[in-house]
């Protein structure tokens, strides 16, 4: 797989076992990838993220946008990892052997714990943190330590959740333009 922006990133296999990345798919500089991953189409790793695959499996759907330096990963035979279609997640977030459902945005610094869910089109703040085994509802705003429910969403920051796919997808895109530029200099 072609790193977007460079050769200082790494896909690993582990155990024999080689990600799967849908030819689509945005890698920047620093991804590291490991294992049993997959990623679907048109989703974007950004800068300096580690996805490790190694103790089980991490799924990545469709048009996931996982921002810079944000950790992912599993736990050994009993939490796997994944990230439905259009899931967005903030830089420096954890997430670790859970379930994120369609369109949810998980903020800046935010930590998702084993054997969470969250739910369809769910804001987790900046900070939070999603204890083991909680199941969030779908379109609610989750915040604190230890996260708690706040209340629903308005209309307005459900569509806020669910344009942060579209713009990055645009990043991508410019970043790809730009990309293409520098390259015939």
């Amino acid at each position: 797989m072609k790193l977007e922006t460079g050769n200082n990133g790494s896909i690993i296999a582990y155990k024999g076992i080689y990600p799967k990345i849908h030819p689509s798919v945005f890698l920047c500089e620093g991804v590291r990838i490991i294992g049993d991953v997959e990623i679907g189409e048109d989703s974007s790793i950004w800068y300096n993220t580690v996805i490790r695959g190694d103790v089980n499996y991490i799924r990545i759907g469709k048009r996931v946008n996982v921002q810079d330096m944000t950790m992912i990963h599993v736990t050994h035979d009993t939490c796997p990892t994944i990230l439905e279609d259009n899931v967005s997640i903030g830089h420096l977030a954890a997430i670790h052997g859970c379930t994120l459902k369609k369109g949810c945005l998980i903020g800046i610094g935010a930590k998702v714990l084993d054997g969470a869910v969250v739910g369809e089109e769910c804001l987790v703040a900046a900070g939070a943190v999603v204890r083991e085994n909680f199941t969030v509802p779908p379109r609610v705003l989750i915040a604190g330590v230890p996260g708690k429910i706040i209340r629903d969403l308005t209309p307005e920051e459900i569509k806020r959740v669910t344009d942060t796919t579209t713009n990055y997808m645009k990043y991508v895109s410019e970043y790809r333009k730009g990309l293409e530029d520098a390259a015939k200099m």
